[in-house]
């Protein structure tokens, strides 16, 4: 049993009491009979109830025998109007109740993200060795220090290129009468990046030279000294890797949930740490193709002109990124104030006009991501509507006093699940289903065990889309569940079997369902597990091998535990995510 805080408490009794006051008024405004019993014929079929106890229903009006409050008569008409809620000017303004027309907005919002400041890749080069010897002097000694194009950064001996020398004095001797010769052996040092000047002065000096001068081959910082004073270097060794810093990266973080939000483009507002009250901008030039799988993030890439250097790397950032819609995206959103949760539903109420006055009727609507202080509506509404955006909960209070159709009354429980053309089941009957735990192994046909099978593989999406904290992506994924779930043909199978999958499958439908229609994450989550409990008593019951592998969370669900199905034996966490990603262990392979 939920425990019910006290917030939740006042809501309830101050909603209801408002609902009673609009409730009285409604009375007022659409009959003259007193509400007692005296000198009123009641009609059969009359139900009265109480305004703060619902559950009573009588045929005649009194007292509620539990806190002895005047019953209201319930409106039990069934016609579409009646199953809205009439309101009159007074009554509205009493609720407090506003409302506004329904239209599209594009989906562009403002996102924040971390990152850090990073040399851009394209600029960073390895300065290597061109000869093999022995480091004797090194003129760059530490990490950060600035080296210009053609700058002395090592004196090298190498015995190599001394016997390279001899070979250039005796050519020269005879390069009159052989001056191929005299040409390659010239050639040979320029290979080891000797230039025509340092050739010449090795001629002219008569000798060979015993240190051979390393020219820098660019200029910039020095951001990784690999060498020191006395080691012995190779040919194409890197010696030192130099980053030109006028360039530069702002690498951010992107969750996995947000990636969807963000492209290329877009633009960048960030603050530096070390420069506090400065404000920067850039547009995202690139967007990571892959996710990195252990941190569940990727980098957005922001390109940075860096020319007096006041930028260095390693500097954190925080950054504003401001999310443009695409012409054509633009998509219905409402006021956060115009929902209401059941738990399994979202619904608002909207304003229709019969014979010149508002009535409010309950709809049910799909989420989608929410835009700052509004959410986005992917289905139940259209554009032009008007919606109650303040003072639902007094509007949902009076449909319950008159047993409309409310957040708590759902008309929609009647309503039949089809699971195919020869099966149907009511909703109501799905919801209360519990795991169906039966051992018994029973003999069905291949084909029946491909389509169980089928129901593991559209698990699986489902399953990760919660292992990546993504709540959009799981209610995007469980539809196709549901159908392959729906789409089990039992009539293949004998009456036994038929019988059993019934039972199994109402309790896959049932949490399939609420991970589709829930937007909350921690109850998509709560669905998953009876979800997952089952369909593996299904696959061990109808005998089917996926593969796969059952894992277990002792944590999950303040330490009540926890299991879920996957096609590998790595543990990546459906009820903590990120949070605790590895917390589990393998239980059975199936």
């Amino acid at each position: 049993m939920k425990k019910i805080n006290k917030q939740t408490i006042i809501i309830a009794l101050v909603t209801l009491t408002v609902g009673f006051l609009v409730g009285n008024l409604l009375q007022s405004d659409h009959t003259d009979q007193p509400v007692s019993g005296h000198g009123h014929q009641h009609g059969e079929g009359e139900v009265w109830t109480c305004p703060m106890h619902l559950q009573i229903r009588q045929n005649e009006p009194g007292k509620c025998p539990i806190c002895a409050m005047e019953l209201v008569k319930v409106d039990q008409d069934n016609s579409a109007e009646s199953m809205s809620l009439k309101m009159s000017d007074a009554a509205s303004k009493l609720a407090g109740i506003t409302t506004e027309e329904v239209r599209f907005n594009g989906t562009g919002k403002s996102i924040r993200l971390s990152g850090k400041i990073k040399p851009d890749e394209r600029f960073i080069s390895s300065q290597s060795s061109h000869i093999d010897g022995r480091i004797e002097k090194l003129m760059v000694s530490y990490t950060g220090e600035f080296v210009k194009k053609g700058q002395v950064i090592a004196n090298v001996y190498s015995p190599d290129l001394v016997n390279a020398e001899k070979e250039l004095f005796v050519a020269h001797r005879m390069k009159d009468t052989q001056p191929e010769l005299f040409a390659a052996a010239k050639e040979k040092l320029k290979n080891w990046k000797l230039t025509d000047r340092q050739i010449d002065e090795i001629l002219d000096a008569g000798k060979p030279e015993d240190y051979f001068p390393i020219l820098s081959d660019l200029s910039g910082i020095v951001v990784d000294k690999k060498v020191n004073e006395g080691d012995h270097i190779m040919e194409g060794e890197s010696m030192f890797k130099i980053a030109d810093l006028s360039k530069l990266w702002l690498l951010l973080e992107i969750n996995e949930s947000e990636i969807s939000d963000i492209k290329v483009g877009d633009q960048v507002d960030y603050t530096i740490q070390s420069f506090p009250g400065e404000q920067f901008t850039g547009k995202i030039t690139f967007i990571d193709p892959v996710i990195n799988p252990e941190t569940r993030v990727a980098f957005a890439r922001v390109t940075i002109n860096n020319p007096n250097g006041r930028l260095k790397p390693e500097m954190f950032a925080s950054a504003i990124v401001k999310s443009q819609s695409n012409p054509g995206d633009e998509k219905i959103q409402v006021p956060a104030s115009a929902i209401l949760w059941t738990g399994q539903r979202s619904v608002v109420y909207v304003e229709q006009q019969v014979n010149g006055e508002p009535i409010f009727q309950l709809r049910e609507v799909t989420l989608g991501a929410k835009v700052k202080d509004q959410y986005v509506i992917t289905e139940g509404l259209t554009q032009g509507e008007q919606i109650v955006v303040s003072g639902a909960f007094s509007v949902d209070a009076a449909a319950q006093l008159e047993g409309k159709p409310s957040m708590m009354n759902n008309a929609d429980k009647n309503t039949i699940f089809t699971v195919n053309e020869t099966t149907q089941i009511p909703i109501a009957q799905i919801e209360q289903a519990e795991v169906n735990l039966a051992d018994t192994v029973f003999e069905v046909p291949p084909s029946f065990k491909l389509a169980i099978e089928a129901v593991y593989k559209a698990y699986l999406p489902v399953k990760e889309a919660l292992v990546a904290s993504d709540p959009k992506k799981a209610k995007s994924f469980a539809p196709a569940l549901i159908k392959t779930i729906a789409d089990v043909d039992s009539d293949i199978a004998d009456t036994d079997v038929k019988e059993e999958w019934l039972k199994d499958l109402s309790v896959l439908s049932a949490n399939a369902r609420k991970i589709k229609i829930e937007t909350d994450l921690a109850e998509m989550r709560k669905a998953l597990s009876p979800l997952s409990d089952q369909l593996y008593h299904s696959l061990k019951k109808f005998d089917v091998n996926t593969g796969g592998f059952r894992q277990y969370c002792p944590m999950a669900f303040d330490y009540k535990g926890a299991y879920w199905l996957s096609d590998s034996d790595e543990i990546l966490n459906p009820y903590f995510g990120d949070e605790m990603l590895t917390c589990g262990n393998v239980e059975e392979e199936l």
